[in-house]
């Protein structure tokens, strides 16, 4: 293993498929020294606004349409030097090598394990808490496993569901959960691994 380090930056691969809403908190946070880490590779899943935001803060932006195998994936991460892998509204199923297995990171807008599952993200999620008759709602961030957000939880925050909500009200009052909730979780885990991923050469 790759002896830990305290002065080790994190250095993160973001996927996403959507706005970059939460791509660009965590640039901002990391700009304003919030967030001890450094983003050099984004994938998105398609051409979108995300992507775009990407190119100007980012120096590697890779478009890469469908399922990536997790050999490639493995591949594109060693040569960033990657440690951690950050889900932020990727909408593609991840194949995790297994030297990244309990280093893909993913946030749900909700609180897991309700709401969660294959085709439950965005406005669907918030739906389902509404039709629930949930009295909150709030955002999990947990590590991602072969199941959809069925991995262990890092960290939640929660808000209240008020009466007269809609998927749209409801989404708004989450997502300023999600973006204090996101770096926080993302400290903890550094924390917890101090040190630089070391990645066995074989490993697939």
């Amino acid at each position: 293993m790759t002896p830990l380090s305290s002065n080790h930056i994190p250095r993160l691969a973001v996927m996403l498929s959507g706005g970059g809403r939460t791509l660009i908190n965590l640039l901002d946070r990391i700009h304003s020294g919030q967030l001890a880490a450094t983003i050099p590779l984004v994938i998105a899943s398609r051409e979108c606004p995300g992507s775009l935001a990407a190119q100007a803060r980012v120096p590697d932006v890779r478009i890469i349409p469908g399922e990536i195998s997790a050999p490639d994936l493995l591949a594109i991460l060693r040569a960033h030097v990657i440690d951690w892998v950050v889900l932020a509204g990727y909408l593609r199923y991840v194949h995790i090598p297994a030297p990244y297995r309990g280093r893909v990171v993913n946030i749900h807008p909700a609180l897991l394990p309700r709401h969660g599952g294959a085709g439950m993200h965005g406005r669907r999620v918030h739906e389902s808490v509404l039709a629930a008759g949930d009295s909150e709602s709030g955002c999990t961030v947990h590590l991602a496993d072969d199941v959809y957000d069925a991995g262990a939880i890092v960290l939640q925050r929660r808000c209240p569901v008020l009466p007269g909500d809609t998927p749209d009200t409801l989404a708004a009052r989450v997502f300023p959960e999600e973006c204090e909730a996101y770096p926080a979780a993302l400290q903890l885990l550094f924390a917890k691994h101090p040190g630089p991923l070391c990645v066995p050469h074989q490993a697939t």
